[in-house]
């Protein structure tokens, strides 16, 4: 839980520390300070006591560095060579990752090269340190949200009528739960685009599709990205809709309709959360590999929960689940006699599970 408030106190923006400061703060003794740009509040910092305090990434004065130091406070410092802040405080926005014209200089870029290197210390330090600053700013954003997971498989292309039909699913869900998705192109990117347009009339949905099916698929990047980016200038209000992706598949781009994305370097922390977060239960999309173990980790969570505990799951596809990747009857056999065995099931078409989870 992030804490505001009593011995140890979180504090990620110049607005929080000021406010404090003219509060009449005498000591950061418990506070963490994270990723903070404090060379403008040297003589602040001179005045208050400091030990006990915690300085994470922040930007500070050689001497005020040397000062906070000598006097208790424990600094981590930035990670020289990173391209993304390891102790950043909010999760990613598109414009974030997507920030230059060429994809290949991005952040998003970037930051899977990076983690291409050959591991060092330093480098699955870094890592560590980011996907843990991801897991804290994504546990006070989903607070107070209801999530619906839509799983889907990445190779699908706009244009193609199960894209189409995933955009639908998450537009009609989009309108009482945040839509939820691994972030990356295809049934998820269909998912997030829905959700994003949750609050416009299905002839905008309709409208998006036609525009976004003139670049199909996510090679080359740019035309893919750029888009997507009209879409969004098209209809800039947006609903919310959540992204989370992982750098280990670089060779996906996140998609840009999920206005808020909780990006990682560590897939299966990135999979566990996923999973974790999506209360209202989860829609699966046909898919193969990836799909599969998902469905199958959200089988074991719901296997070993109680009835109160358990989030309902809905594979969309007869044909693909009993026949071409037959998931289905395993996880009917799981289910049975379980609290489980009355919240997973298996529809035709994406308006029955829209049906299943808004009952």
């Amino acid at each position: 839980m992030r804490r505001t408030r009593g011995r140890s106190v979180e504090v990620e923006t110049l607005d929080d520390f000021d406010h404090r400061m003219a509060a009449g703060a005498r000591s950061l003794a418990g506070w963490h300070l994270q990723s903070l740009d404090l060379r403008e509040r040297g003589d602040v910092l001179r005045e208050v006591a400091v030990g006990g305090a915690l300085f994470l990434g922040c930007r500070l004065s050689p001497a005020d560095e040397e000062s906070v130091r000598s006097r208790g406070a424990v600094v981590f410092p930035e990670v020289p060579g990173s391209p993304v802040d390891v102790y950043r405080a909010a999760l990613y926005s598109p414009a974030e990752l997507f920030d230059t014209e060429e994809y290949a200089d991005s952040l998003d870029a970037r930051a899977y090269a990076w983690s291409r290197q050959p591991e060092t210390v330093d480098l699955t330090l870094a890592q560590s340190l980011h996907d843990h600053a991801i897991d804290d700013a994504l546990t006070a954003w989903v607070r107070g949200r209801r999530l619906v997971g839509v799983m889907g498989g990445h190779a699908l292309r706009r244009g193609e009528p199960a894209y189409a039909a995933a955009a639908r699913l998450a537009h009609a869900l989009g309108s009482a739960y945040v839509v939820a998705t691994g972030g990356g192109p295809g049934a998820m990117e269909a998912a997030n685009l829905g959700g994003y347009l949750a609050g416009q009339p299905g002839d905008a949905l309709d409208e998006a599709l036609a525009l976004l099916a003139a670049s199909p698929g996510f090679t080359p990047v740019d035309p893919w990205v750029r888009a997507a980016f009209a879409v969004r200038a098209r209809w800039p209000e947006g609903g919310e809709s959540l992204g989370i992706p992982t750098w280990h598949y670089g060779h996906e781009p996140p998609n840009a309709f999920a206005t808020t994305v909780a990006k990682y370097f560590r897939n299966a922390t990135r999979e566990a959360i996923l999973l974790e977060i999506c209360d209202a239960g989860i829609v699966f999309l046909p898919g193969a590999a990836g799909t599969v173990q998902e469905v199958f980790q959200d089988a074991c969570e719901n296997y070993y929960a109680d009835e109160s505990s358990v989030a309902p799951m809905v594979l969309v596809g007869r044909d693909h689940w009993t026949r071409e990747v037959p998931a289905w009857p395993a996880l009917r056999r799981l289910a049975a006699g379980r609290p489980m065995e009355h919240h997973v099931h298996l529809v035709d078409t994406v308006d029955d599970a829209v049906a299943l989870v808004r009952g």
